[in-house]
């Protein structure tokens, strides 16, 4: 079975956050109630540098994820 790209979670110790899991290089956990980014990779600091202008797409993609799980409920 091959995991999806986002993955919606929740936390009852946390009930005003939204957590987007991303499964897929680089690996993290977004909260979009604050932005907060929670990396399951370390990265060096020319790593850092490369990512991001990515982290940034992964974000947006992240939101438009939410977005849609949230329409989709609401259908």
């Amino acid at each position: 079975m091959e995991l999806p790209k986002f993955i919606l979670g929740d936390n009852t110790d946390y009930p005003e956050a939204i957590f987007i899991i991303h499964t897929e290089y680089p690996r993290f956990i977004i909260n979009l109630e604050n932005d907060e980014v929670e990396w399951f990779e370390d990265f060096s600091k020319e790593d850092e540098a490369d990512l991001e202008s990515e982290m940034t797409t992964l974000v947006e993609q992240a939101t438009e994820f939410y977005d849609r799980e949230v329409a989709r409920y609401d259908a």
